[in-house]
């Protein structure tokens, strides 16, 4: 599934004339390596971060320090900060990404602040929405990862056909 969505992703971004920024935490550069199997991903995909450890969500992403504290980085605002953020971290000559995606969870096998294994949020910021979208996967480490890129993709696919 992942390479027909990242197709429809890229050849939306691109009849937009729209550009594409990827921020990544438990999917560690993933969702970014889906979207470079397409032939052409270039002409839109300005470029991803892996911000693995949290600290780094605030210091290149610009995620708000506080609710990192209070909520740490698998919260909702966190991703949706993520995919905003992104997308002034990839500017290129002074022009930020249209579009930001961003992946923030819990693989496992073990949770560090109690939430289900498998709790994943995905952050979409367009230049006319801004969006969140939480999931709970099930199975190991490996597939709440690869079902994460998937929800990712979709999620981005179905903000640039609003």
């Amino acid at each position: 599934m992942s390479d027909a969505t990242a197709s429809a992703v890229l050849q939306a971004l691109r009849a937009r004339g729209w550009t594409l920024g990827v921020a990544e935490s438990l999917t560690g550069g993933a969702v970014s390596s889906a979207l470079v199997t397409v032939p052409g991903a270039s002409a839109v995909l300005l470029g991803g971060v892996v911000a693995y450890a949290t600290p780094v969500k605030h210091t290149v992403l610009g995620v708000d320090a506080d609710l990192l504290r209070r909520h740490g980085p698998v919260h909702p605002e966190v991703a949706r900060q993520m995919a905003d953020g992104v997308r002034e971290t990839v500017a290129v000559d002074g022009r930020a990404a249209d579009v930001g995606v961003s992946t923030t969870g819990i693989a496992g096998p073990e949770s560090p602040d109690g939430q289900p294994v498998g709790t994943v949020h995905v952050g979409v910021v367009t230049p006319t929405s801004s969006r969140t979208a939480r999931f709970v996967f099930a199975g190991d480490r490996d597939a709440v990862r690869a079902q994460s890129v998937d929800a990712a993709l979709e999620a981005l696919l179905a903000a640039l056909r609003e």
